[in-house]
């Protein structure tokens, strides 16, 4: 039962795959662009969910211990009550709706209520673990066949779907979905019905993601080594010969990063071209915002500034924030490109020169140092420099406009974007950082240094700290943290590099 996709009042049951973010299938993609609801499952990756749109609610269904978890019914009821509303909901799951997904119970609910749906598939997680370990789960010598499993049945079922007698005879390899807490059940009734103690096992956790850890172990000792290395949800076992031709580290897990934990806390356009960068160097990175970024209180003052843009000599970007915001005011206000052409521009550094020229602008100044003092004797060194309009954030440094008008020039500056402070630390965040589980954190701005140190005080000693920038090194310092590392040059792609080269060891 399907529905056009523009019509109000549908569900898509979407698979979010297995929890790497590049695994995500375009019509899922699709669907959740369009959402005005989402319902994810705990394990989803958050990154997945930025796909819908800033007016979507988003829901999250608990985790198990973690406080509010929703019953299969409070779903069902949500997905048909929302969708009588006339709201396009996405009922967002991990891996593939139609395995373990409890698919069945949510499209049995929208039938009898006459609710329009369609089951978008994703990638599901065993066969996608593997691939991510090398473990040929199919091969030629080894196993024709593959079975996914449920390692863990519903617990109000008076007895097991499960034939082990038919499963330990398998002609192939066998994969284990939720199977962590009753391990030493089913690899028992595995055993008691003939499989080879000796078959070796992978235990993979966090498979596809920066974290993915694999244990191996055999099917006589997999009890143990779950107790023993302290196996935990969410996990997948991998049982059958071709286990033992996957290497000690595959594809996935041989960047230089491998095993390095990094909290990001920049706002989330920083964060994305970060956590980009870390990851595909095999670092696992923790992305929560320490400051957001909203629209200045009032636009009156940039809007007249536009209107006279090319009264000033110089128009002057310090973040490339900042020129997003001022640009999509330009096209609010019927403009485009060429409303700039009147006017020289300046950018705090290549990352802001590099921001700007997605709008195929160049700048025309881009100062050797990232500070404002560097920035400001630039600009007055430039002949006939006297007007100069800065626009920037709410708040921060007021050096460059001090300099300019200490040398007699006329500088008006405007607010294009608002920088808040996050209320409240971030659980996650505190719990990783209270463990020692945070290895390096990225620093991109001094408002976001003072607000990380609010929100997380003590906690962030000890921790290795990339900085971007000499300013936002000062103001570490002033805070009390030291700094391992200032990046240079003094972007995203210089702070990853500057975190690599301590890793690596250079110099």
């Amino acid at each position: 039962m399907t529905w056009e996709a523009s019509n109000p009042g549908t569900v898509y049951l979407v698979g979010a795959g297995p929890g790497h973010p590049g695994l995500v299938t375009l019509r899922a993609v699709e669907c959740l662009g369009r959402a005005d609801l989402v319902l994810y499952d705990y394990l989803v990756n958050p990154i997945i969910v930025r796909h819908a749109p800033d007016t979507a609610e988003l829901v999250r269904l608990g985790r198990p211990g973690t406080g509010r978890v929703f019953s299969q019914t409070e779903i069902n009821e949500l997905l048909v009550n929302e969708a009588r509303k006339g709201r396009v909901v996405v009922r967002l799951k991990g891996g593939d709706p139609s395995v373990f997904g409890r698919s069945a119970d949510e499209v049995a609910a929208l039938r009898d209520g006459g609710v329009p749906y369609e089951i978008v598939p994703g990638i599901t997680t065993g066969l996608a673990i593997a691939a991510f370990c090398e473990i040929p789960v199919t091969h030629h010598d080894d196993a024709s066949a593959v079975a996914l499993v449920a390692g863990r049945e519903r617990d109000d079922k008076s007895e097991t779907s499960l034939d082990y007698g038919a499963l330990a005879r398998f002609p192939g390899t066998l994969i284990l979905y939720m199977g962590v807490k009753r391990s030493g059940e089913w690899s028992q009734a595995l055993i008691q019905e003939g499989k080879d103690p000796g078959t070796p096992v992978a235990i993979v956790r966090w498979g596809t993601r920066a974290k993915q850890e694999m244990t191996r172990c055999t099917l006589r000792t997999l009890a143990d080594t779950v107790e023993r290395v302290g196996i935990r949800p969410p996990s997948v076992f991998v049982v059958g010969d071709v286990v033992d031709r996957a290497p000690d580290h595959s594809w996935f897990t041989a960047g230089p990063l491998c095993g390095t934990r990094v909290l990001v806390p920049s706002t989330t356009h920083t964060s994305d071209k970060l956590r980009d960068q870390l990851e595909a160097l095999g670092a696992d990175v923790l992305a929560r915002p320490a400051i957001l970024i909203t629209e200045p209180a009032d636009w009156s003052p940039v809007d007249s500034a536009i209107e006279r843009l090319e009264s000033y000599d110089w128009l002057v970007f310090s973040s490339g924030t900042g020129v997003d915001h001022f640009m999509q005011r330009v096209f609010h206000l019927g403009g485009d490109a060429r409303r700039l052409g009147g006017v020289k521009i300046a950018v705090a550094g290549s990352g802001t020169a590099e921001r700007l020229s997605r709008y195929h602008i160049k700048a025309d100044l881009v100062p050797e140092k990232f500070v404002a003092e560097s920035l400001a004797r630039a600009l007055l060194a430039e002949p006939n420099s006297r007007r100069f309009l800065l626009a920037g954030a709410s708040r921060g440094r007021q050096v460059l406009g001090e300099e300019l008008d200490r040398a007699g020039a006329q500088v008006d500056q405007i607010v294009v974007y608002s920088s808040v402070d996050v209320a409240d630390a971030d659980r996650e965040v505190a719990e990783a950082l209270a463990a020692g589980e945070i290895d390096w954190i990225t620093i991109t701005s001094s408002a976001t240094a003072r607000s990380l140190r609010r929100l997380y005080g003590a906690a962030l000693e000890g921790v290795s700290v990339a900085s971007i920038s000499p300013v936002t090194t000062d103001a570490l310092r002033e805070l009390g943290l030291d700094v391992t590392v200032q990046a240079s040059p003094h972007s995203v792609p210089g702070l990853v590099e500057a975190i690599l080269s301590v890793v690596r060891g250079d110099g």
